[in-house]
């Protein structure tokens, strides 16, 4: 008898999912298979991160289904900054981008599970360098401001403003990276039809206020 894959996207179905409004939501710490690097994110070096990433996340599934503890892969993520004002990333050269991928694990995966992964993936894949950087993540964002964006990713400044607008309308001021969850697969579907969540973390202004010496703008 097969046993049954845990599906992350409908067990953390809040996780996944975000209306095509601002809305604002709480989330719990949560553990990730995770690489951090630097460019286009068109570019080779985005490219073999990605596939650094894949690898190990399901070298990790494999050592779990092992155990009869399979899982599906979920949605690839990432966390963007410059150096500087996150805001101002549009601002900046793609060149300079800096960006987290993540992949979300189940709750039982240990970084045990992921350094046992990515050395098996070094043995068998010794070309692609990028394996070496992949790490267990552990990230708590708690309260969030997300909103569903449809449409190729050059269009994404669109829905940052209406993020924008309802965070400082409802008293919040941001607090973390911004985040996005890629729903839709870029090669497989049209631009104008892809699905993105925007995802910032946030705090309440007055507090944001006191940590920055009253600083914050």
């Amino acid at each position: 008898m097969d046993m049954e894959k845990l599906d992350l996207g409908k067990l953390y179905k809040s996780y996944y999912t975000a209306k095509a409004k601002p809305q604002l939501i709480a989330f719990e710490t949560a553990h990730y298979a995770s690489i951090t690097g630097q460019g286009d994110p068109d570019g080779e070096t985005f490219a073999r991160a990605t596939e650094a990433l894949y690898t190990v996340s399901y070298g990790v599934k494999g050592l779990c289904k092992g155990k009869e503890q399979d899982f599906t892969v979920p949605k690839l993520e990432g966390l963007w900054w410059v150096d500087g004002d996150p805001r101002q990333a549009l601002e900046v050269p793609r060149a300079e981008w800096r960006w987290k991928l993540l992949i979300r694990m189940p709750a039982y995966v240990t970084i045990e599970q992921v350094e046992e992964a990515r050395q098996q993936a070094m043995k068998k894949k010794k070309e692609l360098v990028e394996l070496g950087d992949v790490r267990f993540e552990e990230l708590h964002e708690g309260q969030c401001v997300q909103m569903l964006h449809v449409g190729p990713y050059a269009t994404e400044p669109e829905t940052l403003r209406q993020m924008e607008d309802f965070i400082h309308a409802e008293g919040w001021a941001y607090a973390g990276l911004h985040h996005e969850i890629y729903l839709s697969d870029s090669r497989r579907v049209e631009p104008a039809k892809m699905k993105t969540i925007l995802r910032h973390p946030v705090t309440r202004r007055e507090k944001a206020e006191v940590e920055n010496g009253g600083l914050l703008k």
